[in-house]
């Protein structure tokens, strides 16, 4: 069951993995920034591996990206890929999805991590998706 609430700091003592339940999958997300930066940020998208290939996935994005459009007004929802997952940025690249920009060593082992972006309505111009032209290092993110 889908449950959409307000994170608080208990939670950061939960565990969200619990094996024995059916189509175990967990979204995380947020909303940050200011004007047109107001934006959904995924945290994280984790889909047991029995469960994968079955597009529970781009369910839990499609209702992410739903609730930053139509009930926080966001201009953008953004996540942060490793560079090496493949099958992850083809996934997010089919749902609309661009690399905005390469982190340089933002992930451990120095492994660069790509900020997916993809547009909502409020964003009528798309700006949010034009790429840069440079990659960035961790500290220049704002």
């Amino acid at each position: 069951m889908t449950t959409i609430r307000r994170f608080c700091c208990n939670d950061l003592l939960r565990f969200c993995f619990r094996q024995s339940r059916p189509f175990n999958r967990n979204l995380m997300g947020k909303v940050e920034g200011q004007g047109e930066s107001w934006h959904g940020h995924v945290i994280a998208v984790t889909i047991a591996p029995e469960y994968r290939r079955q597009q529970l996935a781009k369910k839990l994005m499609n209702l992410l990206e739903e609730i930053s459009d139509k009930i926080d007004k966001a201009y953008f929802v953004d996540i942060f890929v490793r560079a090496s997952n493949t099958p992850a940025i083809k996934m997010y690249e089919k749902l609309g999805y661009v690399i905005y920009r390469r982190v340089l060593r933002y992930y451990s082992g120095e492994e660069d991590g790509l900020d997916m972006r993809k547009a909502l309505s409020r964003d009528v111009e798309k700006k949010s998706m034009i790429p840069l032209k440079r990659p960035i290092r961790p500290d220049e993110l704002e």
